[in-house]
């Protein structure tokens, strides 16, 4: 049965500019990359710039840099699944994010995704890197029997040959180089089109250990299990990297337009810089290896830039940069050289404080788009769908997107522009819930013993606009003063979790 994702009548092209020339469109999404570590962001608050970014700076300064933007969760994999869809973390099977390769992905079949999306505006499409969205792989022993294996011992019953299912190429990408979950965690392998891509001649199928791994000094971030014998996450960057070229190269200037979704590996443990890319030396340059990876993200949006402009395409394209949630803080000589991977913000990645969960969102197309802007409005990795929807000019189906907003109109300054009322997002492992209206930050702790999300307590309130460092000194949770607001703030939550309300604009064009 054929699924409809947008409404019928406009899968057509107009006369509009829109169809007479079609933008390329690249969103890129970092792993674990902060506001600090981004050093037009940094500049923002301090001189003091320990790494500089200026490849990423430069796209800042061709386009809109949002300062008020937040990944859908402070953990990578509920925001990948926000961002691919346009619903917020808890419309989810899984909310707090699907974290094993070989788990059924959160996706249902009948639900739109970047890809779909993209692809019925009549674009080629693609996705590069890490998926990080579950999958689809056969038993070693049955062909018949997708498995489904305990995530927290190594998993060897499983035919890492082919992802049949729940991939890129099940969700309307019809390119895709994967990286299953990314280079952090089984399979240690790359998938083309869904099919083990070996990465030498002599590749085979082998058990990666950490006593290997330690021998080409990688430190495995996650469990032992099935990958390629060639496997070295130094190397995969570059791969990644010099593939995206390619497919822009290749799909440059063509009579289609092309999409590519890019998940950088870029900056997420382990910690494994190239010793070069695109002639530049990377391992070693920085104060850290944690920002080595840091420079060489930076290096890859240097190459796809470079790329558009000698295929004369970088006018009519599209950049979208962020990050699936906030900076890394446990590395010891980053913070010891004085870089802020959060900037001013309190926390980092997997906490429910601005550091977890506000990033980097820089939007660039010079042939429409001003230069140089800056935005203060609050948005959500989950207005891309919406966005791209309200470029490509679709209108998104009252049940799909449901958290997706359209950020064109700031894009294009616009007066009267305007965005999110409120924000809902998540923290981490912690299971905190986020709340933020009008400056004033509500944090909502879920009891972790409760499996159904439903037992909440309101735990902090913040003002961002007097406190956005939100110093625990001034958490007004107990103030006699701000209970009415508390009250309010929490039921609003609460309401539409359980009605399930839409909180986007999916439906404006215009």
């Amino acid at each position: 049965m054929k699924k409809y994702f947008l409404i019928a009548g406009l899968f057509i092209l107009t006369t509009s500019l829109f169809a007479t020339n079609p933008p390329n469109v690249i969103v890129v999404l970092a792993d674990d990359l902060g506001l600090g570590d981004v050093s037009h962001y940094r500049r923002m608050h301090s001189d003091n710039i320990i790494l500089e970014t200026p490849n990423i700076d430069k796209l800042a300064n061709a386009g809109v840099v949002f300062t008020n933007a937040h990944a859908p969760a402070a953990l990578c994999a509920p925001s990948r699944y926000g961002i691919m869809t346009g619903n917020s973390c808890y419309r989810s099977p899984k909310p707090w994010g699907v974290w094993g390769a070989y788990e059924q992905s959160p996706i249902k079949e009948n639900q739109l995704t970047l890809g779909k999306l993209m692809k019925q505006a009549g674009y080629h499409t693609a996705f590069l890197g890490k998926w990080h969205l579950g999958g689809d792989y056969h038993r070693k022993d049955d062909a018949n029997t997708i498995y489904r294996g305990p995530r927290y011992k190594p998993q060897l019953d499983v035919d890492i040959t082919k992802i049949v299912g729940g991939g890129p190429v099940q969700n309307g990408f019809d390119y895709s180089l994967t990286f299953p979950a990314g280079i952090q965690d089984v399979p240690y392998a790359v998938y083309e089109n869904g099919d083990w891509m070996p990465l030498a001649d002599d590749s085979k199928i082998t058990y990666i250990s950490k006593d290997n791994m330690s021998k080409i000094d990688v430190k495995l971030d996650k469990s032992e299990g099935l990958g390629d014998s060639n496997w070295d996450p130094h190397n995969m960057g570059p791969l990644l990297a010099h593939k995206a070229v390619d497919y822009i190269n290749e799909h440059a200037n063509k009579k289609v337009p092309f999409f590519m979704y890019y998940c950088s590996q870029a900056v997420h443990l382990p910690h494994t810089p190239s010793k070069e890319l695109n002639g530049i030396k990377i391992a070693g340059t920085t104060p850290s290896k944690h920002m080595d990876m840091i420079k060489e993200l930076d290096v890859q949006m240097g190459m796809f830039v470079e790329a558009l402009k000698a295929k004369g395409i970088y006018e009519n394209t599209i950049f979208i940069f962020t990050s699936d949630n906030g900076g890394l803080l446990g590395d010891k000589k980053t913070l010891a050289s004085g870089h802020s991977p959060s900037d001013i913000y309190r926390g980092g990645k997997n906490t429910p404080f601005e550091g977890g969960h506000r990033v980097p969102f820089i939007a660039s197309w010079p042939k429409k788009i001003k230069a140089n802007q800056i935005s203060s409005e609050p948005i959500l990795g989950l207005d891309i769908m919406a966005t791209l929807a309200a470029i490509t000019e679709q209108k998104i189906a009252e049940d799909q997107a449901l958290d997706s907003y359209n950020l064109l109109p700031i894009l294009e300054n616009k007066k009267q522009a305007d965005s999110h009322a409120f924000l809902m997002l998540q923290g981490g492992t912690g299971r905190e819930l986020v709340l933020i209206e009008d400056d004033w930050k509500l944090i909502i702790q879920i009891d972790k013993k409760d499996k159904t999300d439903q037992k909440r307590t309101a735990i902090a309130l913040y003002n961002l606009n007097d406190n956005p460092t939100e110093n625990e000194a001034q958490n007004l949770i107990k103030s006699e003063a701000h209970q009415q607001r508390i009250n309010t703030m929490f039921d609003k939550y609460n309401t539409i979790r359980k009605n399930g309300d839409s909180t986007g604009k999916t439906l404006s064009i215009n």
